[in-house]
């Protein structure tokens, strides 16, 4: 006897609504990779290792954490995008990969907001316009300076064409009508390395790579990207020191591949965010200078649309390109 097709439809309805329930019921039922896409070393390892083992211990499975970097961030989240829809592969990924990168690249091997399910906004912070001792500057006003005497012969490396690092130093070209040279490294590790080397000059990196450094005086810094100071931090902002209406800083997220049953991305949204809030991962996030803030899937989804519209604003304005 053939059913009628109202009927049939809410039997496989009811279903598949069982079979998600109970897939998340069981989720994880095995070792969850974290993709970053990003090579080791840089800020992402800094926030987002702890929080790995943090989120590890609250679902009770390994979450391995598999640096994924080159293409501006592009390899890991392709990785992500064709992964299987199960919340067993996840991508811990920045405003670059997730705002930038649209604008910037012709053929782009994903869609931030086609390709994944929204898991959570995490964090946002600032950039440290850092500078190698040896350039003879002590403020940005000294920098401009400098860069307008030097055109072109002053160079300045970032995490990868495209990355949230490159887009704050051409922001900064554009609005002091400089011209310094862009350096691309494949994550802010190896941009870091050589820029303690004397190899590259200037670098827009994130406080927690770059603090210690700040400290020793192997790095000086300039200036921070937000339009706020950081709390505690003796460093003015870029838009205070030198260029007023400046502002160019970082977000990280988390994000599933797209078909990733609502049950599992509430579970994994439930607990990063508990993890997020566990006292020893506060005093990570403070001494890197990054804010907590742990919005839903959906707050998430309507942040990255408004990100994607203000940095293809940017890229057009500044004339950036990709190799």
């Amino acid at each position: 006897m053939r059913l009628p097709m109202a009927l049939f439809c809410a039997l496989f309805s009811i279903a598949t609504g069982n079979a998600h329930a109970q897939s998340a019921a069981s989720f994880p039922g095995k070792t969850i990779r974290l993709v970053i896409p990003y090579p080791p070393g840089g800020g992402t390892d800094t926030i987002g290792r702890p929080l790995a083992q943090r989120l590890g211990e609250n679902l009770k499975q390994q979450v391995i954490f598999d640096n994924r970097g080159g293409a501006g961030g592009n390899i890991g989240m392709e990785i992500v995008a064709k992964a299987p829809p199960d919340g067993h592969t996840i991508v811990f990924a920045l405003t670059a990969q997730l705002a930038v990168n649209p604008s910037l690249y012709k053929k782009l091997p994903y869609h931030p907001l086609r390709d994944y399910e929204p898991i959570t906004l995490l964090a946002t912070g600032p950039y440290i316009l850092i500078v190698h001792p040896s350039l003879p500057v002590k403020s940005a006003k000294e920098l401009i300076a400098l860069a307008r005497s030097r055109p072109g012969q002053i160079t300045y490396a970032s995490s990868g064409n495209g990355s949230g690092a490159h887009l704050a130093n051409e922001l900064l070209n554009s609005m002091a009508h400089v011209k310094m040279v862009h350096i691309p490294y494949k994550g802010g590790g190896p941009a870091l390395v050589d820029l303690l080397a004397g190899h590259v000059q200037v670098l827009f990196a994130t406080y927690a790579a770059s603090k210690p450094h700040i400290e020793t005086g192997r790095v000086r810094a300039l200036a921070v990207s937000t339009a706020k100071r950081l709390t505690g931090v003796d460093i003015p902002t870029l838009a205070e020191a030198a260029l007023p209406g400046y502002d160019a800083g970082v977000w990280y997220a988390f994000l599933a591949p797209a078909g990733t049953p609502r049950e599992i991305v509430s579970k994994l949204n439930t607990e990063i965010i508990r993890a997020l809030n566990h006292p020893e991962m506060k005093v990570v996030l403070s001494r890197a200078a990054i804010e907590p803030i742990g919005s839903t899937p959906e707050e998430l989804k309507k942040f990255m649309k408004v990100e994607i519209a203000k940095w293809a604003k940017v890229v057009k304005e500044a004339n950036v390109q990709v190799d």
